[in-house]
């Protein structure tokens, strides 16, 4: 599985291109996503965040989310032999909190449930969407001087 399926009926994952209306699209969303939460510990560097996700981009699939023919956010889905890696999940502010975040995650979990792999993921040691993936099953399995790193293993097979 390298792609990711949509979420029926209304949110779709289509894979960004390499174009640099893709490039502005997604970093727009990180920058309203997760802007906020790097500022609480330093200055916004607009060049050297533009320079991350240049390299980010380049190094994984990258999914503008679609929810009713609008894009609202992205997603990195990757596929490695043991597990799924779950990142660069930005919704733009006026979609968080509504259960859009929920709805996507539990989906991405089912499809590695059914494949039986465990999915990674990091996050910010401040940031709250820690709690989001604490409730979905996530722990801890190490951490950076700035990131949690946590794994959710596949639920068992009935």
């Amino acid at each position: 599985m390298s792609g990711l399926r949509d979420l029926p009926s209304d949110i779709r994952f289509v894979p960004l291109p390499d174009s640099e209306a893709a490039f502005a699209f997604s970093f727009a969303v990180k920058k309203e996503a997760l802007g906020p939460h790097i500022l609480k510990r330093w200055p916004w560097d607009e060049d050297f965040q533009r320079q991350v996700h240049r390299l980010r981009l380049a190094q994984k699939p990258f999914f503008a989310i679609h929810r009713d023919d609008v894009a609202i956010g992205t997603l990195s889905w990757q596929v490695h032999p043991d597990h799924f890696r779950f990142g660069e999940f930005y919704l733009q502010a006026y979609y968080q909190g509504r259960g859009l975040g929920s709805r996507i995650l539990r989906h991405t979990l089912s499809l590695a449930d059914a494949a039986g792999l465990a999915v990674r993921l990091e996050y910010l040691k401040w940031n709250p969407v820690g709690t989001l993936y604490l409730r979905h099953g996530f722990r801890p399995i190490g951490e950076t001087d700035i990131h949690v790193l946590a794994e959710r293993p596949p639920a068992p097979r009935a």
